[in-house]
């Protein structure tokens, strides 16, 4: 009796014993069926996307012709608006803006230096100081001098930089932001250049487009500082120091065009290198991170303009009744 009364309690503890693992073999299984069943969802959400994409594209990739675009969306755009700009990326308009301000000026360098003897191939002559597009202290009622110093330099060096910098920076950007866009910063920066040169170096002579292109590298580097790692792809460092070394080579030229002129030249100021970049770092930055939102409903966009308008307004004042050139 007590043999077989024992016998049935043992058969029930080993089953109790062999149902353990089962039961955990089972909630594995369950585990890797879930974890499958979520990959094949991703996976099934993903391909559907594709398809749809594909079907969109008239079942081509549609991002297989667009390597251009990826590569600029990569340097000129945050992770998360690089798709958008992929699915809308095109080449209508082309970046007519940058290229045809850099146009003008190669040309109007072309004409001083070549067509004229003016010795501009190193720094400025005085005869190049009677331009119409020079900004002068001397005729500073011509307002249109404001803005059309952009497109005289003061040598080789001077107009390679500037054209450079503008062309290597200057067409991504268009290509992703537009001419209107780009245009509207580029000239934020040339008239902020030629302003705070009236107000801080109030007699000197003024020439370059520095202003437009440090207000462009203005931008873009404040969108780089806020987006760092999302923006800066494999190399990034090296070209971040390459532009830096273009930039200090500039504004050592510009220093030297200053402070060391020889004795039958003329200085010219530098301060719209320091101006341009300000207003990139305040208009372009807002107007570079609005890629995909709508800029006049943006209020730090208008926050921005009040700041440039009312700096603006004040350089006005000063020129009129404070300088020292009246």
């Amino acid at each position: 009796m007590s043999d077989l009364s024992t016998l049935p309690a043992k058969e029930e503890s080993t089953a109790t014993v062999e149902g353990r693992p089962r039961t955990m073999a089972a909630d594995r299984d369950l585990e890797i069926e879930d974890v499958t069943l979520n990959l094949d969802g991703d996976m099934k959400g993903e391909l559907e996307e594709e398809k749809e994409m594909r079907e969109d594209g008239g079942g081509k990739d549609p991002f297989k012709n667009k390597k251009v675009h990826r590569v600029v969306s990569k340097w000129m755009l945050p992770e998360k608006v690089r798709r958008t700009y992929l699915e809308r990326a095109n080449c209508l308009p082309p970046p007519v803006f940058i290229i045809s301000i850099s146009i003008a000026e190669l040309a109007v360098f072309i004409y001083y230096a070549v067509w004229k003897p003016q010795k501009q191939w190193i720094t400025l002559d005085t005869g190049i100081l009677e331009s119409p597009f020079i900004y002068s202290p001397e005729k500073r009622e011509e307002a249109w001098r404001f803005i059309s110093y952009m497109l005289v330099h003061a040598g080789v060096q001077h107009i390679l930089g500037n054209l450079v910098m503008q062309l290597m920076l200057g067409i991504p950007l268009e290509m992703v932001h537009k001419g209107l866009r780009v245009g509207l910063v580029y000239l934020a920066g040339v008239i902020a250049g030629s302003l705070a040169s009236s107000i801080f170096d109030p007699l000197r002579y003024l020439v370059g487009a520095s202003g437009g292109v440090y207000a462009l590298m203005g931008g873009y580097f404040m969108n780089v500082l806020v987006n760092f790692r999302e923006m800066i792809p494999a190399f990034g460092i090296v070209r971040l120091l390459i532009i830096i070394l273009i930039i200090v080579s500039d504004m050592g030229f510009a220093l030297y065009r200053r402070f060391f002129v020889p004795a039958n030249g003329s200085p010219v100021s530098f301060a719209a290198h320091i101006a341009g970049g300000f207003a990139g770092m305040s208009i372009g930055y807002t107007v570079f991170s609005c890629f995909d939102k709508a800029l006049l409903k943006d209020p730090r966009f208008w926050i921005a303009i009040a700041a440039y308008s009312a700096c603006v307004l004040f350089a006005v004042f000063f020129n009129i009744f404070l300088s020292p050139a009246n």
